[in-house]
């Protein structure tokens, strides 16, 4: 451990374990206090159900190597489990990549049955997807029209996030992530002028996807980040 100051913070939540990782030091001294650290606080959780653990590595880039090593090394510990390694440091790759997720695709068309759109980043889509069509996106998709088909998003890093927003929602299946939601057998709803625009998000309370009005789901949860974009 540093003289001056600890190079690895542990911060317990309420959905698990954040380790905040200094991004000054060398990454071997690094390690060394991780292992210290976990094994002197070992007896605190070994008893209990699995802990979920977030690695905050600030300005620190990370190899693929070196973030398989810390995963290693936390895993040792059996009621530890990596759920995330987060970096503000990535390659110009990396970078290009995110860009090219989080652009907005906008297509005037109508999906039919049998056909299949696929966009890298959101979908903005003008249009009615029928019954037997699928449409699905890296990021988030948004309808202007009847989703009567398939709608799958969040098929990139972070999908659990997503949000599939229609003017009709009547999908014989969403997928949000990992995440599916078959519709229950029912009439299908027309538009009309009450009609009101819907979205389907992953309420990770439950693990289910969930629909709700458009100006409810806004007044319950941040969802800036996804229509600042449109």
């Amino acid at each position: 451990m540093s003289a001056n100051h600890p190079l690895v913070t542990m911060k317990g939540r309420k959905d698990g374990l954040v380790l905040v990782m200094d991004d000054s030091c060398a990454y071997h001294d690094l390690l060394h206090e991780l292992k210290e650290k976990l094994t002197v606080n070992a007896n605190l959780y070994k008893n209990g159900p699995v802990i979920s653990v977030k690695v905050q590595a600030g300005n620190r880039y990370l190899s693929e190597s070196q973030r398989d090593e810390l995963k290693k090394m936390i895993h040792a510990f059996d009621y530890l489990k990596v759920d995330e390694i987060q970096s503000n440091v990535m390659t110009f790759e990396e970078f290009s990549k995110k860009k090219t997720q989080e652009k907005i695709v906008p297509i005037a068309r109508i999906i039919r049955s049998g056909q299949t759109l696929s966009v890298e980043g959101d979908l903005l889509l003008i249009g009615d997807v029928n019954p037997g069509g699928i449409v699905s996106a890296t990021g988030n998709i948004y309808i202007f029209g009847a989703l009567r088909g398939i709608a799958l998003a969040g098929s990139g890093s972070d999908g659990k996030h997503a949000v599939i927003c229609a003017s009709v929602m009547s999908p014989t299946q969403l997928k949000i992530g990992q995440v599916i939601s078959r519709a229950e057998s029912g009439p299908v709803e027309e538009m009309n002028e009450n009609q009101k625009l819907e979205c389907a998000y992953l309420d990770e309370s439950v693990g289910k996807i969930v629909i709700d009005r458009m100006h409810s789901v806004l007044k319950k949860h941040d969802f800036s980040f996804a229509l600042e974009k449109m």
